[in-house]
């Protein structure tokens, strides 16, 4: 099937939904952004799994959020999908001239170059501006990083961002010793901050490596749980040496 009979099936059935469904009609832009975050969270979990099946589903339910939006926007008069399409083909198109027009590139750093010197010329004030304030932490720090990195704002190797990662650590140190909150909270950022720029060095997507942690983590400790279960044993009743022993017994059988 044609991909454009495809997306216009998936039109006429939210528009259809929101004239009758009373779950859709009830829907404002407002209500369906928590819904749009959870959809490109799951999105994102289907990428870092490998999950081909999944990032097909998930890609589809965002989608979904798209057209809705802009069913939403074309009732009150301000765009259509459309538009939304024609949008994002303009901007292409103006921001890759290396493709369209007669500017040259000599590799990936020169696009991501040009691509912040455009958009400084479409009106951004500053590098800095299109870096969106509600990015999750970890992903807005390595935002940042790379976008300081168009103008020259960066490392020349990987060895000073170690030594960087080192210096915030005797600092963070310091600060624990002195007992000061304020101050280890300030030092701790700074050591995260570091970090992210050390792994970004390394070739690592920090946000995707905590977050394979986060479930090698779960995975093992719902081993142990499984193990302490099968021998008849309850957590709460076990020292860590033996949850220790578990998690290492555990960590020996993945390998």
């Amino acid at each position: 099937m044609p991909y454009y009979n495809s997306i216009e099936r998936l039109r006429n059935i939210m528009a259809e939904l929101r004239k009758s469904c009373p779950w859709d009609k009830k829907q404002t832009i407002d209500t369906l952004r928590q819904l749009t975050i959870e959809e490109t969270y799951e999105l994102a979990g289907a990428i870092i799994e490998g999950d081909w099946q999944g990032l097909k589903e998930e890609s589809g339910d965002i989608l979904l959020h798209i057209i809705f939006y802009a069913l939403i926007a074309q009732e009150k008069g301000e765009f259509t999908f459309e538009d939304v399409i024609e949008s994002i083909c303009n901007k292409l198109v103006q921001r890759h001239p290396h493709i369209y027009s007669s500017t040259v590139v000599h590799d990936d750093e020169d696009v991501k170059r040009n691509w912040e010197q455009i958009k400084l010329k479409e009106g951004k004030k500053s590098i800095l501006g299109g870096v969106p304030k509600a990015l999750p932490a970890i992903v807005k720090a390595l935002r940042l990083q790379e976008k300081t990195k168009t103008v020259g704002f960066e490392w020349n190797d990987i060895s000073q961002v170690r030594e960087k990662v080192d210096e915030e650590l005797t600092e963070l140190y310091e600060a624990v010793e002195s007992g000061r909150q304020e101050a280890i909270e300030d030092e701790m950022g700074d050591i995260f901050f570091a970090l992210i720029n050390y792994a970004r060095f390394a070739g690592v997507d920090p946000e995707a490596a905590l977050e394979k942690t986060n479930r090698k983590f779960i995975r093992r400790f719902q081993g142990i749980e499984a193990l302490a279960a099968e021998q008849g044993k309850s957590l709460q009743g076990m020292s860590l040496e033996e949850m220790d022993a578990m998690w290492n017994q555990i960590k020996k059988s993945e390998h």
